[in-house]
Order: C-alpha cells, then structure tokens, then sequence
C-alpha cells in the first residue's frame, strides 16, 4: 500500500535532507518512488503495488516543470522520472528499477528464477527502453534531436513509423496469449502496459484493439489485476476496455 504525497509540499525539503523528501523529520518510510501520472514510471508504480510492501509517492507535474525544478534535481539530476529513494539511496531508469524491485522482493514471484528466463526478461526491458521508448520520445520530444525546427515534422513522422513497426512485432511475440515471459507475470508485463497506454493516446492515437488486438488482451488481463486497478486510480488514468 501506499501513502500519496503530491509535489512542493514535500519536494522543497528534497535540498534540505541531502535528496530526502519527508513530511517532517521524525518520519520517512524505507521506500518513496517519484512518478509522474501516465509516463513510464507507472511500470514501477504497479509494480511497487504488486509487491505490498510500504511505499510512498510523491507526484510530479511535468507540464509546470517539476522535474527541471532544483528540488527534484536534487534527488535525481537527470530531471526524468521514475526515481526511487530507499533509505539514503536513488536507483533511476525503469528497467533498473524493476529489475531491484523484483530481486528485492523474490516472494513476490515478479522474476522467473531461472537464469534464463531472467535473461528474457532483461531482453524484453531493454527492448522496450530502447527501442519503443526512444520512437515514443521522436513524436512526443523531437526537440530533444533537433534545434531545427523545421525539422521537427519529419522527426515526428519517422517516430511515429518506427513505434508502429515496434508495435507490430510487440503483437507477434504477444500473439500466444498469456503474459510476455508465458505462463508466469512478472515486471515486464508492468512495463509494457506504459506503451500500450501510449500507443492508445492523443500522442499516437493508434485503435489499438482492432491493430493489436494480442497486445489489447494482454492489457485488458493486466486491468484485471487489483495492483492495476489501484494505480491507475490513483494516477487518474483509464483502464483498458
């Protein structure tokens, strides 16, 4: 379960504790993920849901700028989110974080145990970082690959070609049913709903049940999750139908 906190409140004693944020200086849980709602942190937020330890999060406006905001660059200098804080420490990058968040908690069975099956999901990880989100980045921030910006409908349509072409192989490994590493879920299945939820939205618009109707099920098994359910709540977000 989680403890919500939202934005300056708590950010501007970020300096003041050496990049803790508490809501006072008598009490701090173990661990506090920093999110934005809807960007790629919601694989760690479901994820930290799904294990049922402690947590707590504190929400950042990337509109109004929070993550540029000293506050927050003091917990994470690359002004991105997720970041996570346990106890003195900030782990950033979402496959690492889910990565550490599965070891961390084995119990929750979010890793296959095998080297294996550990490498495929290392596999998928770095596929999705890689690729989906760096074609995602083209169409949503092509400022970030060009001062020119006229260039920057060109950048945006070649992005937008390459995430369909990663969407379509997304469907094909989805295409047996089931979760992305088989039978068993684990963080992968987390990180995937981020560009299903991308895929779908104003930035993209893909239809996404009638182009990726395996990769539409996939994400219509994970809202059924009560993990699912809760953080898309709590990050005003609208399950997959």
């Amino acid at each position: 379960m989680a403890r919500s906190r939202c934005n300056w409140a708590f950010l501007r004693a970020a300096l003041l504790y050496g990049g803790v944020v508490r809501s006072d200086k008598k009490s701090m849980t173990a661990r506090t993920l920093y999110y934005a709602p809807g960007a790629c942190s919601l694989a760690s937020h479901i994820v930290l849901e799904e294990i049922g330890a402690p947590y707590e999060t504190i929400r950042l406006d990337l509109a109004k700028g929070d993550q540029r905001a000293p506050e927050y660059l003091a917990v994470n200098e690359r002004g991105r989110v997720p970041a996570l804080y346990e106890e003195g420490w900030v782990l950033t990058e979402n496959a690492a974080i889910l990565r550490h968040l599965a070891r961390s908690h084995p119990e929750a069975g979010l890793l296959p145990e095998d080297l294996r099956g550990q490498a495929a999901a290392d596999e998928w990880m770095a596929w999705l970082s890689t690729g989906h989100h760096i074609a995602y980045a083209h169409v949503r921030r092509p400022e970030r690959y060009s001062a020119d910006e006229t260039a920057f409908p060109e950048i945006r349509a070649k992005g937008a070609d390459t995430f369909g072409d990663l969407c379509t192989m997304t469907e094909v490994r989805l295409s047996n049913g089931g979760w992305a590493l088989g039978e068993r879920y684990s963080v992968v299945d987390a990180y995937l709903m981020v560009f299903w939820l991308w895929a779908r939205g104003p930035t993209i618009g893909f239809d996404m049940p009638s182009l990726f109707p395996a990769w539409t099920a996939h994400a219509r098994r994970m809202a059924e999750r009560p993990a699912v359910r809760t953080v898309f709540a709590r990050e005003g977000l609208t399950l997959p139908a």
